[in-house]
C-alpha cells in the first residue's frame, strides 16, 4: 500500500510545468549561463520543503543540491544531473528556449538532455515527501554545472564532499530510454603540440616539418585504435581514438614550424587519461618522431572517468525492477557515451547507474529535441520506487 500511495502522488501537470520552466531557463554551454536554471530548481525545491543549497563554482555558475532527509543515518540515494545544455544550433522548427507541449511530448533544448530527468527526480522526491513515508536515509538531488564541456561542476562537487550523507547508490538521470545502464565509457581530450623549424619550401631539408611529424603521430594513434578494437567489451565495445582538430603551418611555401592535433580518447572503466598520454609520449619517442629538431608536447585537457557497477548489485536489480513496475523497460545495458557518474563512482566510491527519460541517440543534441510526457511520469515513478526499495 505504501508504494501505491506514493505513486498516486506523482503529479503529471506539476511535472510537465517544471520541465517546461527548466527548458525556458536556457543554460547554453559554452556560455556559462546555468544561473537561471538553478534559480528555478532552488525555488521549486524550497517550496517543496527540501533542504536546498547552492554555491558558485565560477561566476554565475552555481552547483545545487536538494535533500529530502531520512529519519535515521542509513545510506541514502543520490540522483545526479546537470543544469547546462548544448547550444541550440540551427534547424529548429520552433523556438528552442520556449517550451511547447504537442502530441504528448515536450519540445525544447534540454527536454531530453536533461531538464526532463531533473524534473522527474524532483517530482519523485515530492511524492515521497507528501506521502509521509519514513525513509531511513536521505534522497538527494545533485545538479552540477558545465557537464557538457569541461566538467568543472562535478569536479568541484566531489572535492567539496564532506561525507555529511552516505549513499547506497547514485542514479544519473541522463536519457537512456529508461534502460538501466550499469557501465559507461569515460572520455578524455589530448592536445599534441609539435614544434619544428621553418625553412623555404624549395629546400625542405633545411627545416623540420611539424605537420609531417603530426601526421606520423596520427598514424600511431590510428594503429592503437585498431589494436583497441580487437578486444571489445560485451557492454561497452572498446576504447576509441578520434582526431578531432588539426591546425598548423605558416604558409604553403614554408616548411611548417608548428602544428597542433587534438584527439578524443574514449576510456574504458579503470583507464586513466594521464596513463594514455604517457603511453603516447613514449610511442612518439620510440618511433623517433621527436628527434632531429622536432619537439612534441602532449597535454590532457579534459578527463572524465568511466565506471561499471556489477549486474547483481542491489542498485542495479532494484532499479531494473522499479522501472518495470513503473511501466518501462527492464533492460540492463552499457553506454558508449560518458557522464558525470564516473566521478561519483571513482572519487566517492558510490555505486552508480544511468537511468533517465528520453533518447540519447534520437533526441539529445538535435534540433526539435523533445521528451515523452509518458516517459517523464514513468521515470518519476521509477525513481520513487527505487528510493522506497533500496532504502
Amino acid at each position: 500500500m505504501t508504494e501505491r500511495s506514493v505513486l498516486e502522488l506523482i503529479d503529471e501537470p506539476e511535472l510537465v510545468a517544471l520541465t517546461c520552466s527548466l527548458i525556458d531557463a536556457g543554460g547554453e554551454n559554452p556560455g556559462g549561463t546555468e544561473q537561471q536554471t538553478v534559480q528555478i530548481l532552488h525555488k521549486a525545491c524550497h517550496e517543496l520543503g527540501f533542504i536546498v543549497d547552492s554555491w558558485g563554482v565560477a561566476p554565475g555558475r552555481p552547483n545545487f543540491t536538494a535533500t529530502l532527509p531520512g529519519t535515521g543515518n542509513a545510506p541514502g540515494l543520490m540522483v545526479l544531473g546537470h543544469s547546462d545544455v548544448v547550444p541550440a544550433g540551427d534547424g529548429w522548427t520552433r523556438d528552442p528556449f520556449e517550451s511547447t507541449v504537442d502530441a504528448g511530448r515536450i519540445f525544447g533544448r534540454g527536454a531530453t538532455d536533461m531538464k526532463g530527468g531533473l524534473a522527474a527526480a524532483i517530482i519523485a522526491m515530492a511524492a515521497l515527501s507528501r506521502s509521509g513515508v519514513a525513509l531511513p536515509g536521505p534522497v538527494q538531488l545533485v545538479c552540477t554545472v558545465d557537464e557538457e564541456d569541461l566538467g568543472i561542476g562535478i569536479r568541484d562537487f566531489v572535492t567539496r564532499s564532506d561525507g555529511s550523507y552516505r549513499f547506497a547508490g547514485c542514479v544519473v538521470a541522463e536519457p537512456t530510454d529508461l534502460e538501466t545502464v550499469i557501465a559507461c565509457r569515460g572520455a578524455s581530450y589530448l592536445e599534441v603540440r609539435v614544434t619544428g623549424r621553418a625553412a623555404h619550401s624549395g629546400r625542405p631539408a633545411d627545416g623540420r616539418n611539424a605537420i609531417d611529424a603530426a601526421a606520423a603521430i596520427i598514424d600511431l594513434v590510428r594503429a592503437d585504435a585498431r589494436r583497441l578494437a580487437r578486444s571489445p567489451d560485451p557492454l561497452l565495445g572498446s576504447g576509441t581514438w578520434n582526431t578531432g582538430l588539426i591546425e598548423g603551418g605558416q604558409g604553403i611555401s614554408v616548411v611548417a614550424p608548428h602544428a597542433t592535433v587534438s584527439f578524443d580518447r574514449r576510456l574504458m572503466p579503470g583507464e586513466d587519461a594521464y596513463a594514455v598520454a604517457s603511453w603516447l609520449r613514449g610511442a612518439i619517442t620510440e618511433a623517433g618522431i621527436d628527434s632531429d629538431g622536432i619537439t612534441v608536447d602532449v597535454e590532457v585537457t579534459m578527463s572524465m572517468p568511466g565506471f561499471q557497477t556489477t549486474i547483481d548489485h542491489p542498485l542495479v536489480t532494484e532499479a531494473a525492477r522499479a522501472v518495470g513496475d513503473a511501466g518501462g523497460h527492464t533492460e540492463i545495458t552499457g553506454w558508449t557515451a560518458a557522464c558525470d557518474g564516473g566521478f561519483i563512482s571513482r572519487d566517492l566510491g558510490i555505486p552508480a547507474i544511468v537511468l533517465g527519460p528520453g533518447g540519447l541517440n534520437d533526441q539529445a543534441h538535435r534540433p526539435d529535441e523533445s521528451v515523452s510526457i509518458h516517459e517523464l511520469v514513468t521515470a518519476a515513478k521509477a525513481y520513487a520506487l527505487l528510493a522506497l526499495r533500496l532504502l
